[in-house]
This record gives structure tokens, sequence and C-alpha cells, in this order.
């Protein structure tokens, strides 16, 4: 065990590190004018700890006090994920949490801003987020609402511009299956949604109909969204069904759709047009929320691990194989992530961040890497 004069050596010297503090001779340790002053007492409690493999090995920056007030008293509700704006020179992260609103992160995570928010998403779980750009590049937020059964799109700044309602018998999807589901006024509670080319995708594995449906964007000055015919998935354990489609999200390439088929440990990949082409497997038991693209990484937030008595795991892949596996409750101290709803890999002056969200009870962090 370190007696404490040696914790608190091995705290300054991380904390140089990190460019929090700054040694001068004769006057101590002070912060640079630069540094927040809730990052420099936050970082100051934290555990030295580590996780992961070889140059993905990542250590907790911020925790859920990272937060404005409002979302901090609410926390332990999150149930969502989130979006970053990856556009040159923004970077800004995007979240919403029931009882607070959206959410806005800095694009260097230092700082956090809770947005003015519409009393209908304010109230309501959104149950991820997803960023997209019309063909002037003007920027869009949209969220799943599972508990109320309506997608939300807002403006930047948190206006709300655009309600999806759950379709019903009106609506004519090319599966009699669905025609039916919602005829016979069938649960709608989406639970991911994602954009290309006009056309959002929506997930809906909290039902038993679990079909990727579509929504065609007619324009955006003003905002017009209406339910498409295209579908595909549907539940069923053959190629190309789902069992519980949690997550949704466009590649890197923009040439597929997977869908992180949460139940059964599987990423499965379509194209654009919902056909069926391939499967990633990760370890079996790990329940995978969603999946998120940075360069030539992929990062899965689950629900639970192989082993569930140490914790939900994020896995970090390359070419489909899991490179590094980070364990923020048995690894790094952090108690409350016992399940993981959503991780996204972001980039701050080349390191790699984590920002990740724990749900029941609900949690938030930012993981550093410790070496880019």
């Amino acid at each position: 065990m370190f007696k404490k004069n040696q914790v608190a050596s091995n705290l300054t010297v991380w904390l140089l590190a990190l460019g929090f503090v700054q040694s001068h001779p004769h006057h101590g340790a002070h912060p640079p004018a630069s540094a927040p002053l809730n990052a420099i007492l936050e970082t100051s409690q934290l555990p030295l700890a580590t996780s992961g493999q070889g140059d993905l090995t990542f250590r907790v920056a911020f925790t859920g006090t990272h937060l404005p007030p409002g979302a901090v008293s609410v926390l332990n509700s999150a149930h969502g994920g989130f979006a970053i704006d990856r556009r040159e020179g923004q970077g800004q992260v995007y979240f919403a949490l029931p009882g607070a609103g959206i959410i806005k992160i800095s694009s260097d995570l230092q700082s956090t801003e809770l947005l003015e928010t519409s009393t209908p998403m304010k109230n309501a779980n959104m149950h991820n987020t997803t960023i997209w750009y019309d063909q002037d590049g003007t920027p869009f937020l949209t969220f799943p609402g599972n508990s109320v059964g309506q997608v939300f799109t807002t403006t930047l700044d948190g206006q709300l511009i655009h309600t999806l309602p759950a379709p019903d018998s009106n609506n004519d999807f090319d599966h009699p299956t669905v025609n039916s589901y919602f005829g016979s006024g069938g649960k709608f509670a989406p639970t991911d949604v994602d954009y290309l080319n006009h056309r959002l995708y929506v997930a809906t594995g909290y039902s038993t109909l679990d079909y990727v449906l579509t929504a065609a964007v007619g324009s955006t000055n003003p905002m017009n969204i209406q339910w498409g015919s295209l579908v595909f998935g549907g539940r069923g354990d053959r190629p190309g069904q789902l069992i519980k489609g949690h997550g949704i999200t466009v590649s890197p390439n923009q040439r597929r759709i997977d869908v992180a088929d949460r139940s059964v440990s599987e990423i499965d990949r379509f194209t654009p047009l919902g056909h069926y082409r391939s499967t990633w497997h990760l370890p079996l038991g790990s329940y995978p929320c969603d999946i998120d693209y940075h360069k030539d990484l992929a990062i899965v937030g689950c629900l639970h691990g192989p082993d569930r008595s140490k914790g939900a795991p994020i896995y970090l892949l390359k070419n489909g194989a899991v490179v590094s596996t980070i364990m923020p409750k048995e690894e790094l101290g952090l108690e409350n992530f016992q399940h993981i709803h959503n991780a996204v890999l972001h980039e701050v002056k080349g390191k790699l961040y984590i920002i990740a969200q724990a749900w029941n009870p609900g949690d938030f962090a930012i993981l550093e890497q410790t070496s880019p």
C-alpha cells in the first residue's frame, strides 16, 4: 500500500504531465490560467489506474461532476448516447438527459453547457443522438425519443424544428409485417437514428418489430421529414435479421448501415438499401449497444461483458478485430459502469478520448489515452 506522501507525489507528476499544474521553484505548483477550475479540482481526486492494451490504454480524465449542475442532478437516469461534430474546426459533442435537456461539450472537452431544450424533449428520454448535414452543410441534431415514440430534430443550439410521429395505418412500408404491426397500433420505441443521402435510418429494437425503418428528408428549410417505404431486418435469428437492433451507424465510407444486434453480440452490416452483407462477431455475452468510428478504429460500448462480475467492457476494434479492451468498473474504479450504454471516440491534439455513458444507474466519464 502506498503511503500518503507517495500518492501525493505520484499525483503531482501525473498532473504535471497533463498540464493541469506547472512547477515553480519558489512558488509551488499553480494551475495555468487556461485550465478550468472544476477540471483541476476533479482531476486531483481521480484514480491513477489505467485500462486497455498497448497504445490504446486509457485513464479517467473527467467524471459526471464535469457536467452542468442541471445535468448532474439527473445523471442517474442517463439512457442515451453521443454525437460528435467531426467537421474541420469543430469537434463539439452533444447528448441529452431526461429532465435536463441537450448538453454540449466543447471540442477540447474542457467545458460543458446545458442548452435550452423544448419541453417535449426535455421531459422525455432521448435514447441516442446523431448529427447530420444538408447539401449546403447546415448541421442538425436528431434524437430518437424512445419513451414517447417520436423522433426529434433540432438545430445545434437546441431549437426544436421537427417532430416525426410514430408510424400508423396511413403509412405504406415495403413489408406486410411492418404495415400490419403499425396498422394494429404496435408500439414505436426508436432506439437509434442515423442519416445518409436524404434518409433517416431508425432502429426499433425496443419492440417485437425490430425492423429498421427509414424516413425521407424532403427539405430542410422548412424541415420536412416523412416515413419512407424502405424497411429491412426484422425480428429473427437468420442472417440479416435482428434479435434486438439497438444501435445504428452509417459507416465512414457511407456505403454501409451497421446495426448493433445487442442480444447476440453482433454488428450486422447492410447496404444503404437494406441488403445484408456481413457480420462482425464480438466476444460472446458482450451485448453491444452501438458502434462508432474514428479513422481506422471502431468503438463499441457494451451493456454486459462475458464476465458480468467485472462490469461491462468498451471494445476498440481495427478491421473487425478487438485490439484493446477497456474495463471502466473493474480497472478504472468507475463503480456505476456495470452497464455501458454508449461510447464514442474523440481526438484532441493527436490524443484519443473515450466519452462514455453508463446505464442503471446512469453515469458519465471521459477517458484519456495515456500516450498518443
